[in-house]
């Protein structure tokens, strides 16, 4: 007979000033692990930019982060979404919540506002020494100053309107290597302005990439000469951040807000 187990399941619209905007993320805690094939299952019927699945471990929680397509080593909306709903939802006491993870641990703040914190590990972009011409030509845009992070390549424009401007060539773009790709440019009314592709990983268009902003606060902070830094992703849904460099660390800062409580079935 096939047993089927109900579990609880959360969408969060995460970096979002207002419901429908940011980033949503769904959040699943966990009392085990399910196995790696279900939750990517779970991760494509939710069809969202992330699936954040969390267990508590002998009194720490370890969070995985799955895409559509693949798991990925950091995602910032969706670890910002799991601290709301840990906090709002879980009855989660004090302040602050640490969560192990494969970049390491990474914590998360609540302010007084309701906003939520997230201090993450800094990946400093280098530049790219490669051949960039397929990449660009995916991207649709001129010759211009590619770097690498960790995970993902960074163009640098030079205006907003070429960011806002920018239309991509999925196919050719997924060919390209990496995580992903983020473009960037100084912003009209904010330090800098982003945007983020990653159709290898199954996203064509992310609506806010927390951990792009941990590449992206280096490199601005260093260019503008300061290390409070405001940010807007320019996606159709959008999500404003602020960011700090602190050291080896960026700490990024957003809201969240609850869209979805429900529960899902396993086999």
């Amino acid at each position: 007979m096939l047993v089927c187990m109900r579990r609880p399941i959360y969408v969060v619209d995460a970096f979002a000033e207002n419901i429908f905007s940011g980033n949503p993320a769904a959040v699943c805690p966990l009392e085990e692990w399910l196995p790696d094939d279900v939750m990517q299952k779970l991760a494509a019927e939710n069809n969202l930019a992330e699936t954040a699945f969390i267990v508590n471990e002998s009194g720490q929680y370890r969070i995985r982060w799955f895409t559509p397509g693949a798991e990925v080593a950091l995602c910032g909306h969706a670890t910002l979404a799991s601290a709301h709903i840990f906090f709002s939802e879980l009855g989660h006491k004090g302040l602050d919540i640490a969560f192990n993870s494969l970049s390491g641990v990474l914590q998360v703040y609540k302010k007084d506002n309701g906003f939520y914190t997230l201090d993450f590990p800094l990946d400093k972009p280098v530049p790219f020494e490669g051949e960039a011409t397929a990449l660009l030509q995916a991207l649709g845009v001129n010759s211009h100053t590619v770097y690498q992070t960790a995970f993902d390549y960074m163009v640098v424009l030079p205006m907003q309107k070429e960011v806002e401007d920018a239309c991509p060539d999925f196919k050719a773009l997924a060919k390209t290597g990496g995580r992903g790709v983020i473009i960037t440019a100084p912003g009209n009314e904010v330090d800098f302005v982003s945007r983020f592709f990653a159709p290898q990983v199954g996203i064509d268009e992310d609506p806010v990439t927390g951990s792009a902003h941990t590449a992206l606060t280096p490199y601005w902070a260093e260019r503008l000469g300061k290390t409070y830094l405001s940010a807007r992703q320019l996606s159709k849904r959008g999500g404003y951040l602020e960011c700090e460099l602190k050291n080896s660390r960026v700490l990024i800062t957003g809201n969240a807000v609850t869209y979805m409580r429900g529960e899902y079935v396993t086999g």
